[in-house]
């Protein structure tokens, strides 16, 4: 209550002070220009009482002036605070600071999931694993996230942590909460790096919100660098892609706002209703390729583009995580760690080698693969055993149609330079 009568207390020359730091918390361009005007009110006053001194000496002009800019800090400023106190102080409470530490429990893992159960919501990755450690015999696919982090851990044997991604018809309900202004209203799964939240925008909009860990936000430049990343992917047009709505990173929090797209993924679609026919095969083919081509024109690689990153809403597909999976890995590339899914990385990726438009279209193939056969292009084994057939051998491609075949055995090739464009694969789709 004290921070809303900061305008009375001081006459309104703090308001500016009050509404700056309400600016800041509620990312508000409407508080951000009321400041100003409220800083104009003040500092007119407090220039003109400077400069004449004696208020008989004031032009008439001016000292109407000053008594608008006085009176308008003072009391329109009391005024304001107290209409937007709730907004700016329920963001106070602590929500989602990260998972604790492993006690047998799920992990709060985040944006990128292991292959769902039925029904279960969609964020990319799954498990993170060490990465000299092959995976447990009958896991359908594994994400290798590198060498464990002290709150990145194993779920117990035989749960494998819950997906996470903005596309489940209809999410688990949680206690009602906020973070920022967005007030949460369901949880749509656990991943890799954090957790997705169902949440309604102040306008009333559902949007998807992942809470990433907290050793992401930890170093200053590590959260500049994030932030830089993750902003990038706006720029990427939106016809077959999950937009990037808004992103914040502090001290004790970061999370991205993304939209929400009722949905199943694709990698869901396939374990309950089977393999995609031809005609569904290639329009599929021909979207993702567009949602790809638009994401690279952005400057921008997915860096994990695989069946959970491919949503299938009313509408069409959509690919999500764009981006985010490069931001993620800038944050750990000191500690020599590989961010994706073995089965669906390029042989550069596995190798240390340079990133670029090229991983993606890899991945694009081994994606169409899945969805036309229901099985991982490099087989869903062991992770030595899939790195083996990544990097060495070509998977069976008869799975396909015909007129697919020749472009995915293109795309599959083991050098980056031989691989067409994203562009190019929706060429030679439609020719």
């Amino acid at each position: 209550m004290a921070w809303t009568l900061v305008p009375l207390f001081t006459c309104g020359l703090g308001t500016p002070f009050i509404m700056g730091h309400a600016a800041r918390r509620l990312r508000s361009p409407m508080l951000a220009l009321a400041t100003v005007l409220y800083g104009l009110g003040a500092g007119v006053f407090i220039v003109g009482a400077g400069v004449y001194g004696d208020s008989d000496r004031i032009p008439v002009w001016l000292d109407a002036v000053m008594m608008v800019g006085l009176f308008g800090s003072w009391l329109g400023g009391l005024g304001h605070a107290l209409i937007i106190r709730g907004a700016v102080f329920r963001q106070d409470t602590p929500v989602f600071q990260g998972p604790p530490p492993f006690s047998g429990q799920h992990p709060l893992q985040g944006p990128f999931p292991v292959p769902a159960a039925p029904h279960a919501s969609p964020y990319p990755t799954a498990p993170t694993l060490p990465s000299n450690t092959p995976a447990p015999a009958r896991r359908p696919h594994h994400t290798w996230n590198g060498p464990r982090h002290t709150q990145a851990t194993h779920a117990p044997a035989g749960h494998p942590p819950s997906p996470a991604h903005p596309g489940h018809t209809r999410p688990s309900h949680t206690p009602q909460d906020w973070l920022g202004p967005y007030r949460l209203i369901g949880s749509l799964g656990k991943g890799g790096q954090g957790t997705v939240h169902l949440a309604l925008t102040p306008q009333g909009r559902k949007v998807a919100i992942k809470v990433l860990h907290q050793h992401l936000t930890g170093n200053r430049v590590v959260r500049e660098r994030f932030l830089r990343e993750v902003e990038a992917t706006r720029k990427v047009a939106t016809f077959s892609t999950a937009r990037v709505l808004d992103v914040n990173i502090t001290d004790d929090q970061a999370y991205i706002v993304s939209e929400y797209v009722d949905g199943v993924s694709l990698e869901q679609l396939v374990r309950d209703q089977g393999p995609r026919d031809e005609d569904g095969l290639t329009r599929l083919a021909l979207s993702t390729a567009g949602a790809l081509a638009a994401i690279h024109r952005a400057g921008v690689v997915h860096r994990d583009f695989k069946p959970a990153n491919v949503l299938i809403g009313a509408d069409g597909p959509r690919v999500i995580d764009f981006g985010i999976a490069r931001a993620l890995d800038q944050v750990t590339a000191t500690s020599g760690n590989i961010m994706g899914t073995p089965a669906y990385m390029s042989p550069e990726q596995l190798g240390g080698g340079a990133i670029g438009p090229e991983t993606d279209v890899f991945s694009w193939a081994a994606t169409m693969i899945f969805s036309a056969s229901g099985r991982a292009a490099f087989g869903d084994d062991t992770i030595p055993a899939i790195l083996n057939r990544v990097i060495n051998h070509h998977p069976d491609l008869t799975a396909l149609p015909p007129s697919l075949r020749p472009l995915a055995a293109a795309c599959l090739d083991k050098h980056p330079g031989n691989r067409p464009t994203a562009a190019d694969i929706m060429l030679r789709i439609v020719h």
